[in-house]
């Protein structure tokens, strides 16, 4: 795990545009170092943002949840890890992170295994036709990423600690879904604190709203790498 707090941070831009993601990028300056571009910005140009991002410096995490046939997922992490991003998502399953980790190979792309939703709870998991709590179907995940040689594995912060114990010190334990005191949950179900997150073992916390809708961004980050280097 690094411990330069500013590269355990990174900010979500789910933003529609790359103008306002440029913008925002600008805007929290040298305060921030790490950035995901998911679905929203992907599908507006973000890709060859996330590209240019890459080429500045910028740690870029490519939030794109690949699942499909293993020729599929392996030529796409081929691509991907050509784009100099340093982190990507797979739905971990089992085939689809065989298949990706033999395809990055010798790249220094990061893997993570999507293992829950953290805006998804027991009843959706239901829902969905799983049988068991969140909790246990995280605990697999994690148990299959690591047998799989992943690089690491998304999870909510409140499984951070369990998950922590079964891949090691030498995973990644990446968690969306953090929330400062007070900040509303959005659509998010199962949330954590900045400290609480990095106190149960989290490596990095993944924050968008609470930053890029905070009235001052750039302030909001600063003030959520305070608590984190608080509880480290």
């Amino acid at each position: 795990m690094t411990a330069d707090m500013r590269d355990r941070l990174i900010v979500g831009l789910d933003i529609p545009t790359v103008a306002e993601a440029e913008a925002m990028v600008n805007q929290l300056g040298d305060a921030v170092g790490f950035y995901k571009v998911g679905y929203q910005l992907a599908f507006a140009g973000g890709l060859e943002f996330a590209r240019d991002l890459a080429a500045d410096g910028k740690q870029v995490f490519l939030d794109m949840k690949l699942l499909d046939i293993d020729n599929t997922v392996a030529k796409a992490v081929e691509n991907i890890a050509k784009m100099g991003m340093t982190m990507l998502t797979i739905h971990a399953y089992p085939k689809a992170m065989q298949a990706a980790v033999e395809a990055a190979k010798g790249s220094g792309l990061c893997l993570l295994g999507v293992s829950v939703l953290t805006s998804m709870d027991a009843a959706d998991l239901e829902d969905a036709g799983y049988s068991i709590s969140p909790e246990e179907l995280v605990l697999r995940r994690a148990r299959q990423a690591r047998e799989a040689r992943m690089g690491g594995l998304v999870c909510s912060a409140a499984e951070a600690k369990a998950v922590r114990a079964i891949v090691g010190d030498e995973l990644a334990v990446v968690t969306p879904g953090i929330r400062p005191a007070g900040a509303a949950r959005g659509d998010q179900k199962r949330v954590v604190t900045p400290a609480d997150a990095i106190a149960a073992g989290s490596s990095h916390l993944v924050v968008a709203r609470p930053i890029i809708a905070a009235d001052y961004p750039r302030a909001a980050a600063s003030a959520i790498l305070a608590e984190m280097e608080a509880a480290a």
